[in-house]
C-alpha cells in the first residue's frame, strides 16, 4: 500500500550529498500523495457506519481551524487543541481517525503570516535601537523602549514562522521517539518460528510482496514516464530515468499505512500474520534493491567529502 516516508527518505540519506535534491523532492511528494491515497481507501472502504453528530463536531473544529487561519493566529498550541477536537470527532464518527490528520494538514497554514519586507524593516530598526541603547540582561527592566523593541522582535519573528512548520517542529520529537516506536511495537509484531517460512509462501504474503516490490516500481516508473512524455511534468534537475526507477523501487517500502490497512482488512489472526510477513519482507527487499540500484547509478563521492 502506501510508501513509508520516513523509511524511504532514510534510505536516501545513506547516500548523503550524492542524491540529487530533485530525487528527494520527488520521493517525498510521491510518498505523501501515496499516504493520502491510503487514507482515502481507509475512509471509503473501511467505514462501516457513520455517526453524523460526531462527524458534525469534527467539521465544526475544522471550521475553527479555518477561522484561526483567517485571523492569522500563529500559536501552534491553538492548532493542536483544535486538531485534537477534529480527531475526537472523527474517531467517534466511525471514520478511521487517520482521516483527521489529513484534514487538519490541509487547513493548517504553512506560509509566513507577515510580509518579509516588513519583518526585515522592523527587525533592522529594533536591533539598531537595542544596539545603540547598550542592551544588557537587566537593562530592559528599567528601559521601556528596550522592552518594547524586544517585544516587537518577538512578534514579527513569530509571525514569520509558519504555524504548520512550527507545529511539525513541536510534534516531531514526540512522534519520532514515542508514536512511531510504539506503533511498530504493537502493530508489526510477527512471531519468528518454524511457521514463518511457510507464511512467506502463502497467497496473501505473496500478493502483498508482489504489489509492493513489483507493482510499485512498475507503476511509479511507468506513470512518471507517461507524465513526462505527455508534457504534463518534467524530470527534476539532475535526475535521470535511472534515478526515478531506483526511487520507485525504494517506494515499495510500506510500513505504517500498510499496517493500518492490514489491521482493518483482515480479521482472521492467521491471515493478518501472513499479511504482516508480506509487508515486512517486501519492505526489506524494496529497500535493498532500490539501494543497490542507486549505489550503482549515483556518482561516486569525492575523496574527503561525504
Amino acid at each position: 500500500m502506501a510508501t513509508d516516508i520516513a523509511f524511504a527518505l532514510g534510505v536516501l540519506a545513506l547516500f548523503g550529498k550524492r542524491v540529487p535534491i530533485g530525487l528527494k523532492v520527488f520521493l517525498t511528494a510521491l510518498a505523501i500523495v501515496d499516504d493520502l491515497g491510503a487514507v482515502l481507501v481507509i475512509a471509503v472502504f473501511y467505514t462501516a457506519q457513520i455517526h453524523w453528530i460526531s462527524l458534525t463536531i469534527a467539521m465544526a473544529f475544522l471550521a475553527l481551524i479555518a477561522v484561526a487561519n483567517r485571523l492569522r493566529i500563529e500559536q501552534p498550541a491553538v492548532y493542536v487543541a483544535l486538531a485534537l477536537g477534529v480527531w475526537a470527532g472523527v474517531l467517534g464518527s466511525g471514520v478511521h481517525a487517520t482521516v483527521a490528520g489529513v484534514l487538519v494538514a490541509l487547513l493548517v497554514p504553512i506560509g509566513a503570516r507577515r510580509d518579509p519586507r516588513e519583518f526585515l524593516e522592523v527587525s533592522g530598526t529594533r536591533l539598531a535601537l537595542l544596539r545603540d541603547a547598550g542592551l544588557t540582561p537587566d537593562s530592559m527592566v528599567s528601559d521601556r523602549s528596550q522592552f518594547d523593541a524586544i517585544s516587537d522582535l518577538h512578534k514579527v519573528s513569530g509571525a514569520m514562522r509558519p504555524p504548520g512548520l512550527a507545529l511539525e517542529e513541536m510534534l516531531h520529537p514526540f512522534v519520532v521517539f514515542s508514536i512511531l516506536p510504539l506503533f511498530a511495537l504493537f502493530n508489526a509484531g510477527v512471531a519468528i518460528d518454524s511457521r514463518f517460512v511457510d507464511g512467506l509462501l502463502h497467497p496473501v504474503s505473496l500478493g502483498i510482496m508482489a504489489g509492493l516490490v513489483l507493482g510499485k516500481q512498475v507503476g511509479i516508473a511507468l506513470f512518471s514516464w507517461i507524465a513526462v512524455k505527455s508534457g504534463q511534468a518534467d524530470l527534476p534537475d539532475g535526475v535521470s530515468w535511472s534515478h526515478i526507477y531506483g526511487g520507485a523501487c525504494i517506494a515499495g517500502m510500506g510500513f505504517t499505512m500498510s499496517l493500518f490497512v492490514t489491521e482493518l482488512a483482515f480479521t482472521d489472526v492467521t491471515l493478518l500474520a501472513r499479511a504482516k510477513v508480506g509487508i515486512l519482507i517486501a519492505s526489506l527487499v524494496a529497500a535493498l534493491w532500490g539501494a543497490v540500484l542507486l549505489q550503482v547509478q549515483l556518482p561516486r563521492a569525492h575523496a574527503g567529502r561525504p
